[in-house]
This record gives C-alpha cells, sequence and structure tokens, in this order.
C-alpha cells in the first residue's frame, strides 16, 4: 500500500522540476525570460528579441519625405522654424559686418579753443595779432546821449510825484470830511480803466490837499488804491 503511493508521488515531482527555473549563468537573463515567455505562450523561440544599435542603419530608419507638407494648427510654427532653421544650416555661413558707430551730432558742435593742443595746431602767434588788430578796426564805440526828456503834455506826472514822496500807502497826510467815504470812493474808482488814470485825475483836480471826486478816503495822496512802490524801487535800483 506504501508502495502504491509513492509512485504518484515521484511522478508529480519529475513534472515540477521540468517548469521550475534553473539557477546558473542564464537564469533571469533576457534571453532567458524571452525563452520562458515563448513557452508559456506556446510558441517556439528563436534570436534575439532586442534589436542592437549596430542594427540600426538609414535603410531601416527611411529618408524624410521633402515633399510631404508641414503639419497645420499648433505644430505650424514650430514647423517653419525648424524648417527654417534647416535651410540655413545647410550652406555656407553669412558673414555680417558690425553696424559702425554713430557720431553724436552735439558733440560736433563743442568747441575745442580751450584745447591748447587742438588749437596750436591750427593758430599762430602771427595769426592772434592779426585777428586783434582785425577786432579793433571793426570795434564801435557808442557815446552815450541824454535822456529823454519826459513828455509834456500838459497832465500831472505820476512817476514824478512818487519819487517826490515818503510816507507809505495808508498814511494819513491830509483831511478828509464827509460821510461813506469808503464807499463813495469805490464807487468812483470803478469809473477808470486803472489806477495811474484815477491817479493823474486826483492830481488835475487839486490832489493830493484836495478830493474833489472822493478818490482818496484815507487822505494817503494816493487814489484808488495807486501805490507808488514801484517807481521808488526802479530809482533806487
Amino acid at each position: 500500500m506504501r508502495f502504491t503511493l509513492l509512485i504518484p508521488a515521484i511522478g508529480l515531482v519529475a513534472a515540477c522540476d521540468t517548469v521550475a527555473p534553473v539557477g546558473g549563468p542564464d537564469f533571469n537573463t533576457p534571453t532567458y525570460q524571452a525563452q520562458r515567455e515563448a513557452q508559456l505562450a506556446g510558441q517556439g523561440y528563436t534570436g534575439n528579441p532586442l534589436l542592437g544599435p549596430a542594427e540600426v542603419t538609414e535603410q531601416q530608419l527611411g529618408a524624410p519625405d521633402a515633399d510631404a507638407p508641414l503639419p497645420t494648427g499648433e505644430n505650424a510654427d514650430l514647423a517653419s522654424a525648424t524648417a527654417a532653421a534647416l535651410a540655413s544650416t545647410s550652406g555656407q555661413p553669412t558673414y555680417v559686418p558690425p553696424a559702425s558707430p554713430v557720431e553724436d551730432p552735439v558733440n560736433t558742435a563743442i568747441s575745442d579753443e580751450q584745447d591748447f593742443d587742438a588749437v596750436s595746431g591750427r593758430r599762430t602767434i602771427e595769426s592772434d595779432a592779426a585777428r586783434i588788430e582785425q577786432n579793433r578796426q571793426t570795434y564801435e564805440v557808442v557815446a552815450p546821449t541824454a535822456v529823454p526828456a519826459r513828455g509834456t503834455d500838459g497832465q500831472p506826472n505820476i512817476v514824478q510825484y512818487a519819487l517826490n514822496t515818503s510816507n507809505p500807502v495808508g498814511t494819513q497826510l491830509y483831511s478828509r470830511a464827509g460821510f461813506n467815504l469808503q464807499a463813495k470812493a469805490q464807487r468812483n474808482c470803478a469809473r477808470y480803466p486803472s489806477a495811474d488814470q484815477a491817479q493823474i485825475d486826483f492830481l488835475s483836480n487839486g490832489g493830493p490837499q484836495k478830493d474833489r471826486k472822493g478818490l482818496d478816503p484815507d487822505g494817503d495822496g494816493f487814489a484808488c488804491g495807486w501805490d507808488p512802490s514801484a517807481f521808488r524801487s526802479a530809482v533806487n535800483n
């Protein structure tokens, strides 16, 4: 009975031995793995499934088609740029000369009269003496003339009046009597185009002692806010 059971067990061990991998130099190598996969698939195995680098040739890759159209869409720009780059490298390199420097037009107008080396190369003592003599011949002395007389049109001269006075504006020198003097002066001064014209009319009608038209309510001798400071400052300067 025991002998009978041993026979099937020996058969199972023999069957497993043909399938299990055997250790050695060829175990777990690409060749062994290819053979193992072919056995499992029920196919035979011949040759090396991997193509070596030495076997890759131009005939296998195939030459590019020069007449093939360029791609369109998103890759159109990239294809055009690549084609242009390949075309530019096919011929001889093109030499591009450097741009010539541009002279500054502002610097060309700068005088070199302060540069001794530059001036000494084109001038001499004799030439400078001749130029000085030429300048003397063309020099003209303008004699001073008398100051023009002030006009005498019969009206008071407000410039002369300003120079003859020294009191500041608003300092009363003359008495004024009446009611609402400021309102009257504001109304009457509005009739004149300028304070100068009001001052001339004021002096022509008895001013500064008298103020018949009410142009000088504070009695400082200046009508309608006229200010003599500008004329005084011109003389002092």
